[in-house]
This record gives C-alpha cells, sequence and structure tokens, in this order.
C-alpha cells in the first residue's frame, strides 16, 4: 500500500474518530419534564364516606358484580374496530420510531450490472476511410458502496427522541381508546336494563289498572259508579300503555348500540340481552386515589406530556440544521471484461470520500424552522396544562354529581316507600268500599311514578359511577403497571412532573 493511500486512510479515520468523539454532543434544550400545573393533594367533591385514597381498580366494571356487562366490555376488547384502529395506529407510530433509529445507521447498498456496447470508428469520425467500429464488448461490474452521516450536533438523536415520544402517546391514545370504550358500554348496558326495568313496571302498572277498570265498570253496571269514572280509568290504562312504546324503542337503539361497540352488526345481541334483568349492583365505596395518581394514570395527561416531549426534541432537530453535516462515503468495485476474472486483484477498485456539507446561507429557513418548533412546544405546553386541569375538573364533577346523586336516590327510596303503603292502603279501603276506584287509581298512579323515578334514579347513579370511573382514566392499564399495583398498592403511569 502506497504512503498515498496510508494518509488516504488515516485521514478518512480521523474524520470518523472526530464524529464518535462528539457524538455526545446534542444540540436544542434537553427535556426535564413537564410543568407543574396543579398542586392539590385531595379531590375538593369528593363525598364523604363512600369514597377512599386507595388506588383505583383498573376493570372496575368488576365492581358491578354483573357478568353480562364484563362478558360484553371482554368481547368489545376484542372486536371493537375502534381499538384495532388504536392499535394499528400504535404499530404505526413503532415503525417511525423505527426509521428515525435506522437513519443514524450507515447506508449500505450493492449492485451489480452487464453491459454490452460497441465502439465507433474513430477514423471515421475524423473523416477518414469507413471500415466499421470494433465489435461488441462485454463488461461486467460489481460492487458495494456505504454511506454514513456522522450525527456530530445530535440532529438525528433528536429526532428518535421525537419519534419515541410520538410513539409513547399512541400507546396512550391506545389506552384512552380502552377508558372511553369501557365507559361507553357501561352506560348503554346501564340504561338497556333501566329501560327494561321501566317497561316491566309500566307493564304491572297496566294489569293493575285493567283490574281497576274491569271493577269499575262492574259498579257502573250496578250503579255505583258513572260512566265519567270509567272513561277515565279507561284514560290512564291507554296512557300507561302508551308510555310503553318509546321505551320499546329506546331498548333497541340500545341493543344495537351494545352490538356494534362489541364489533358485531345491528341485531346480533338481541337474543343474549332481550330479557330483562336487574341493574348492576354499586359497591359501598370507591377508590379513587388523589390527583397526583389521576394524572399518572390518566391516558390523555400521559398523552399530553408525550407529545410536549417530542415537540421539545423537535428544537433540537432542527437547531442541529445550523451546523455543518459530515458524512463519510465509500465503495469497493470490480470490474472485468469476463466475469471469470471479475474477482481477481488487478480488477478491484475502491475509494472513501470524507465529504462535508454546510448550508451556511440558506436566507432564513433554518431560523423559521426553529421559531416554529418553539410555537409548537408552547402549542404544546399550554395544551398540556388545558389536559390536567381539565382531567381534574372531571374528576371533581364526577365526584360531586356521584355524592349527589346518591343522595336524591336515598330520598327517593323513601318517597317510593310511602307511595308504596299510600297505594296498599288505598286498595284496601276500594276493597271495603270506603274508597271510590278514582282513589285507588290515583294512589297507583302516584306509587307506578315514585318507583319509575327511583329506577332512574338508580340508573342515573350508576351512570355517574362509570362517569367517575372514567374521569380517574380507569378502564386500562398496561401488565407491567398492573403488577406494580398489585405487589405496591400504587398505580403506576407515564410521567408527568
Amino acid at each position: 500500500m502506497t504512503s498515498l493511500s496510508t494518509l488516504r486512510i488515516s485521514a478518512i479515520a480521523a474524520v470518523a474518530a472526530a464524529g464518535l468523539a462528539l457524538g455526545g454532543c446534542t444540540v436544542g434544550p434537553d427535556y426535564h419534564g413537564a410543568p407543574t400545573v396543579a398542586h392539590a393533594d385531595t379531590f375538593k367533591r369528593a363525598p364523604q364516606g363512600i369514597v377512599s385514597t386507595g388506588p383505583g381498580v383498573a376493570a372496575w366494571w368488576v365492581a358491578l358484580n354483573d357478568p353480562e356487562l364484563n362478558a360484553l366490555i371482554d368481547d368489545a376488547i376484542k372486536n371493537s374496530p375502534d381499538l384495532h384502529a388504536a392499535e394499528a395506529r400504535v404499530r404505526e407510530s413503532r415503525a417511525g420510531l423505527q426509521h428515525a433509529k435506522s437513519n443514524g445507521a450507515p447506508k449500505l447498498s450493492a449492485d451489480a450490472a452487464m453491459v454490452r456496447m460497441r465502439e465507433p470508428n474513430l477514423s471515421s469520425l475524423e473523416g477518414g476511410s469507413s471500415s466499421g467500429g470494433q465489435g461488441p464488448v462485454d463488461l461486467f461490474l460489481t460492487g458495494f458502496d456505504a454511506s454514513w452521516e456522522l450525527d456530530l450536533f445530535g440532529g438525528t438523536r433528536r429526532a428518535v427522541e421525537a419519534a419515541s415520544a410520538e410513539a409513547d402517546a399512541s400507546q396512550a391514545d391506545l389506552a384512552d381508546a380502552h377508558v372511553q370504550l369501557a365507559a361507553e358500554i357501561g352506560n348503554a348496558y346501564v340504561g338497556l336494563r333501566d329501560q327494561q326495568q321501566r317497561v316491566a313496571i309500566a307493564r304491572k302498572t297496566v294489569d293493575i289498572e285493567q283490574r281497576v277498570l274491569t271493577l269499575t265498570e262492574q259498579r257502573r253496571d250496578r250503579g255505583v259508579a258513572s260512566e265519567l269514572d270509567v272513561e277515565r280509568v279507561r284514560t290512564q290504562v291507554e296512557n300507561t300503555r302508551a308510555s310503553i312504546i318509546p321505551l320499546d324503542a329506546q331498548i333497541d337503539e340500545s341493543l344495537d348500540e351494545l352490538a356494534v361497540l362489541t364489533g358485531h352488526e345491528p341485531g346480533a345481541l338481541d337474543a343474549q340481552l332481550s330479557g330483562a334483568a336487574p341493574l348492576p349492583t354499586l359497591p359501598a365505596t370507591i377508590a379513587v386515589g388523589d390527583p397526583a395518581q389521576l394524572l399518572r394514570q390518566r391516558p390523555d395527561v400521559r398523552a399530553a406530556e408525550r407529545h410536549l416531549a417530542s415537540q421539545n426534541a423537535q428544537i433540537g432537530e432542527h437547531v442541529a440544521d445550523y451546523f455543518p453535516k459530515v458524512s463519510l462515503m465509500g465503495g469497493l468495485s470490480f470490474t472485468a471484461a469476463n466475469p471469470g476474472h471479475l474477482l481477481r486483484k488487478q480488477n478491484f477498485t475502491w475509494f472513501g470520500v470524507p465529504y462535508l456539507q454546510w448550508n451556511a446561507f440558506d436566507f432564513g429557513r433554518t431560523k423559521a424552522n426553529v421559531d416554529q418548533a418553539k410555537a409548537g412546544l408552547d402549542e404544546a405546553q399550554a395544551k398540556y396544562r388545558s389536559t390536567v386541569l381539565g382531567a381534574l375538573k372531571d374528576a371533581d364533577v364526577a365526584l360531586s354529581r356521584y355524592g349527589h346523586e346518591r343522595e336524591n336516590d336515598m330520598s327517593l327510596r323513601k318517597v317510593e316507600a310511602s307511595a308504596t303503603h299510600a297505594a296498599t292502603l288505598t286498595e284496601q279501603r276500594y276493597q271495603a268500599g270506603t274508597a271510590t276506584a278514582l282513589d285507588w287509581l290515583d294512589a297507583e298512579r302516584t306509587r307506578y311514578s315514585a318507583e319509575q323515578t327511583r329506577i332512574q334514579s338508580d340508573a342515573q347513579l350508576i351512570k355517574n359511577y362509570v362517569g367517575l370511573q372514567k374521569s380517574l382514566g380507569l378502564g386500562w392499564q398496561d401488565p407491567a403497571q398492573e403488577t406494580a399495583q398489585v405487589s405496591s398498592g400504587a398505580s403506576a403511569g407515564g410521567s408527568a412532573q
């Protein structure tokens, strides 16, 4: 090897060594976590006696003791097209991360070719006699090329950092899709059971009112009651029958909604869910944790924090464009007229080139990109703050609604008990002849209304429970987090400092 070749190789090695030495130089701001938005350590609207500060359970629906609801949510997790779309976005973001990482590695390529050519007759071109050119000549080529852009100022590393944060954000979006889906199924299922319960009560009420109508007609025939009394009772019977029709329509709508949410076509769950069943049973107490835990476990907060980290990294990615870029390029090749001689030493050639590129005068393009990234960071910080405040508000409002609805439900149960007792006494008086059919009918109407209102309150209380779990970000948890929670009793989540 000649001294010149040795010198060239030494120069290339020196450039590569310099690149590796500068590998720790990364321009742009380092990410130190999201800003602190709130300092609360307890929920201000938490009702006393029915909530605890223990960590919430991810699969909150299990506490409702309804196997049908559990089966619906399990089915939705397997079949929901919305979840499948979110999972695809996670795979897409991970592929983008892998692409960003591969940009920091050398690029290698191989090529091979065979060229057949005919040389022109040079004497003919110079005005001499034309005697034809040299016959066809075959030329065989093969080789390898490589290039590597040295990440001297960390632009590629910042791009990887941004892509990694976006991949984490897409994972948090998937978790949020689980949270939303579980809550939607819970609300639709409770709505279905509420409607079925009210239809059943309405039909029982129709039976009672029909009995009153029959008795009133008998009394009219004996001259004890008037035709007006009969028509009043008949009107009430028909009104009650008419109230069943919209409830039946709502039941059909709820069945279709549950079918679609679980990834099935409308009507697919009719046979499974058409039979009336009681409402799920609420637990005596609810674990809600504290605001700090809420911010760790709510997927939308974690996603907002990861978008913030990504925007921060993008600033450094664009700042790196202010500085020179150094690439190492090289190649090995063999060229021969005979394929059998292709790999002979005398047919071997190589080259190595350190390549410097510096857009020193880009008329403000780089600055504009940096300014755009900084504005994106400001936007991400504002969105993070808004997401955190919104999460805290959701939890406080949900706790307040649950507490007040629970008080309302307890009051309505007392009203129902009183109305039921009054209806029983009035029926006894009617049978004894000391009360009119209208008195009995009015007492039954009051009892029917009180029972309907109480069932609606029961359903609303359960829906408020579902809304509370949704506001806490529960409904999805990574297996590693789940294991940590079981072992330490503390929920884990994404960083939100």
